[in-house]
């Protein structure tokens, strides 16, 4: 049986998506209801913008529910690395009790070190540590901003909750196996590696080229995107599928403890070549197609990515995931997850 996504071109049709979809079923009365987005890293434009999501918060209020953003701390130094300044960050962008209705809360305590765990049974993870607040929510509403990504291909739903509701020992974990590796030859010596990695672990030696200390490296990729010369690439410790199989049990994980209690939107717009957790973001690499609703979150992916494919756009080839980062296979994630029970790839797209 094919899982229902369902769609709507009208960027502004949230609202009509949301009952369409039917999330009405996962509210009752006195709900908290944790509304997951991604608050966008300062300096930002192309990330999820409180203007077309805010209509979710009255219609959780109309249901009975109390709903709040959240999102947890970074596992990389920048605006969202504490909760303070990931406040500040939010509110920046709009995300504020007095513009949308709904209060921001950081999900892992002030610096990432409030966690909670949940038993799993999957390949990489007996376990996984997510953002305590998670555990005393009665519903979650995931919001995402869907795009590209230098290690998972892409980022929807999946990475949305699975990187998003992680502690920061829950993110380390899912990174453990990413290794930089510097191109000494294309080094210019810049010093913007050193000034974004979180642990401090990039120094120059004498010939003024960059080097990694892999021993306290903690795998963020930060590194990677911030050079802008090429000279930093990544390596594996383990396989090199293994980041997205492991979003995928995190996922499964949050997914299963909150049973027929979380659902999921995806926006395609401002498709950027990176995650928005950057200072900065490209051009879009298709024009904006609209929002995509599912309890699958498999399905919910792998909808959106056939239609981002399928349509022309700056970025050539049938798969424009694979044609911005050629060593990441994109359909990992979603292998794994279709395999460990989440979901279905397979799906009807119903059109409103």
């Amino acid at each position: 049986m094919n899982n229902p996504v369902f769609f709507s071109p009208n960027l502004n049709g949230i609202v009509q998506l949301f009952d369409a979809a039917g999330f009405e079923q996962i509210i009752n009365k006195d709900d908290f209801v944790a509304l997951k987005v991604h608050f966008g890293e300062k300096g930002n434009r192309a990330h999820l913008k409180p203007l077309r999501v805010a209509a979710v918060v009255e219609k959780v209020k109309a249901l009975g529910g109390r709903p709040f953003w959240t999102d947890s701390n970074t596992l990389y130094r920048g605006t969202r690395s504490d909760s303070l300044n990931h406040l500040k960050t939010a509110d920046e962008h709009g995300y504020n009790l007095q513009n949308t209705g709904a209060p921001a809360l950081i999900a892992d305590g002030l610096e990432g070190k409030s966690y909670a765990e949940i038993e799993v049974n999957f390949k990489h993870f007996k376990k996984i540590s997510v953002g305590s607040l998670l555990m005393e929510a009665d519903a979650v509403i995931s919001l995402a901003h869907f795009k590209g990504h230098e290690v998972a291909g892409f980022g929807g739903a999946i990475k949305n909750v699975a990187m998003g509701l992680a502690s920061r020992a829950g993110k380390q974990q899912m990174h453990a196996d990413l290794r930089p590796i510097v191109d000494k030859k294309a080094c210019t010596a810049c010093g913007r590696c050193a000034r974004w990695c979180p642990q401090n672990t990039i120094h120059f030696l004498s010939d003024g080229k960059a080097e990694i200390d892999l021993t306290r490296c903690i795998g963020c990729g930060q590194c990677v995107v911030t050079c802008r010369v090429g000279a930093i690439s990544i390596s594996w410790a383990g396989e090199p599928d293994s980041v997205q199989e492991k979003m995928a049990e995190y996922a499964a994980g949050i997914a299963n403890h909150f049973k027929n209690k979380i659902a999921y939107i995806n926006f395609i717009t401002d498709v950027s070549e990176n995650c928005d957790c950057y200072g900065h973001n490209s051009d879009p690499i298709v024009p904006d197609i609209g929002i995509l609703a599912s309890f699958d979150p498999v399905a919910l992916d792998q909808a959106c990515a056939d239609m981002i494919n399928n349509i022309p756009g700056r970025i050539k080839g049938a798969d424009k995931f694979r044609a911005l980062w050629p060593n990441v296979d994109w359909q990992i994630q979603l292998k794994h997850a279709e395999k460990i029970g989440l979901g279905g790839r397979e799906y009807e797209l119903i059109t409103l």
